[in-house]
């Protein structure tokens, strides 16, 4: 089951500088752990030290926010897209 996994820049240093990666996976849940096995370091900048999804880190699987679906339990089927998008405050 191959997901296209966008890749945002401050991440790209643990991804080669890919911008795009495809990964497998059944589950939100388990693509970090995908992509933690080919990028290693790249999970401890989306979870927090208890294995959470960090709330300044938004996921999308094609176009919906996680949050509103089923979290890091969220189902994933082959050809999905998964955004991930760095959460910016400023004033």
């Amino acid at each position: 089951m191959s997901i296209k996994v966008l890749i945002p820049t401050p991440l790209q240093k643990l991804t080669n500088n890919q911008a795009t990666l495809e990964c497998t996976a059944d589950t939100v849940a388990s693509l970090l752990e995908s992509l933690e096995t080919s990028c290693p370091g790249i999970k401890a900048r989306l979870c927090d030290d208890k294995g959470e999804l960090r709330r300044f880190v938004n996921f999308y699987v094609n176009s919906e926010d996680i949050r509103f679906l089923e979290g890091a339990n969220t189902p994933l089927k082959d050809g999905d897209e998964v955004s991930i998008i760095p959460a910016i405050a400023g004033g």
